[in-house]
């Protein structure tokens, strides 16, 4: 890969991980509510879900998986599934009023490395049109007359640094947003809506074949 198909690849990939979806929204929310200290969890269980696909899409088992009808509906409605779970949890989280009235209200829930790192894990693992995506679009950039699997690692490797930054960039945004979000209300307020957008996008996700 040359340093032109090299940075043409980097901005192609930095304009699909960074258009907002439910995984951004996720890590938002994990630093209103917790602060980004915390939330780095949340962004490794992404990260890490990510690499599995492109990995899995690089050696050909994507390919597997999206000429089985059965595999691929078990995947598309199980993550239907856990992306509606999801979002009635993101929906229920507990919110204590501060204080004072000046204080930031406080999130009655412990944002442990598990539940932080598998709730982003299994959000982005459990989307197969992601490996549908990788199949169609890592060939692009692919020189056959050269190394595939050195390709293939700078490919993964600049994957990864590029998603840590975007992640990050939407945790540095969520932290120095307007102390609205800061506030009992404000915290309730996006937890609801946020709660209502992943059901929202695993309803259009299972019925609508979204």
């Amino acid at each position: 890969m040359n340093l032109d198909v090299w940075l043409l690849y980097v901005a192609a990939i930095f304009v699909v991980i960074a258009i907002p979806g439910p995984l951004s929204l996720l890590m938002i929310s994990n630093v209103i509510n917790f602060g980004l200290r915390r939330s780095w969890p949340a962004i490794a269980g992404g990260v890490s879900a990510s690499l599995i696909l492109l990995v899995i899409s690089a050696l050909g088992l994507g390919a597997l998986i999206v000429s089985s009808p059965l595999m691929f509906n078990i995947a598309k409605y199980g993550g239907a599934a856990y992306l509606g779970y999801l979002g009635v949890k993101t929906f229920l989280i507990p919110v204590q009023k501060p204080s004072d009235a000046n204080g930031a209200a406080e999130v009655l829930l412990e944002p442990r490395f598990g539940l932080l790192f598998n709730r982003a894990f299994l959000l982005g693992i459990s989307n197969p049109k992601d490996i549908l995506f990788f199949i169609a679009f890592l060939p692009q950039f692919i020189d056959p007359a050269r190394s595939i699997y050195v390709q293939l690692g700078v490919m993964v490797a600049t994957w990864i640094a590029v998603d840590v930054a975007c992640k990050l960039s939407y945790g540095l945004s969520a932290k120095a947003v307007n102390p609205f979000l800061r506030s009992y209300a404000g915290k309730k307020l996006f937890n609801a809506v946020t709660g209502v957008f992943f059901v929202g996008t695993a309803c259009l996700a299972a019925f609508l074949g979204a």
